[in-house]
């Protein structure tokens, strides 16, 4: 098991989502592309629901309000992908129709 150490949180100033990837410019100059492929939510979003994001709080994470989906900036430099279920992504694509 690894553990990351981080000497300063990493804060997201800005968001771009592609029709591929997830892109966030961090305070300190780093940009972080992670494919939407890791977060099943926004692979099935309509451009509209993958442009309607916010930063929370001092930048820690960015929420899809459409979505119900909230992806914490420390997650995406560990490389964590989206941990929910199947069942429950089914629930919610069903919930969409």
């Amino acid at each position: 098991m690894t553990t990351l150490a981080l000497e300063t949180e990493p804060i997201a100033v800005n968001v771009t989502v592609t029709e591929d990837d997830l892109i966030v410019d961090l305070t300190d100059g780093r940009t972080i592309i992670v494919p939407l492929a890791w977060y099943p939510r926004l692979v099935y979003a309509t451009s509209d629901e993958r442009q309607n994001w916010q930063i929370l709080g001092d930048g820690y994470a960015i929420e899809f309000p459409d979505l119900d989906e909230h992806i914490g900036v420390e997650g995406l430099l560990a490389g964590r992908h989206s941990g929910e279920s199947r069942k429950s992504l089914e629930n919610w694509l069903n919930s969409r129709k």
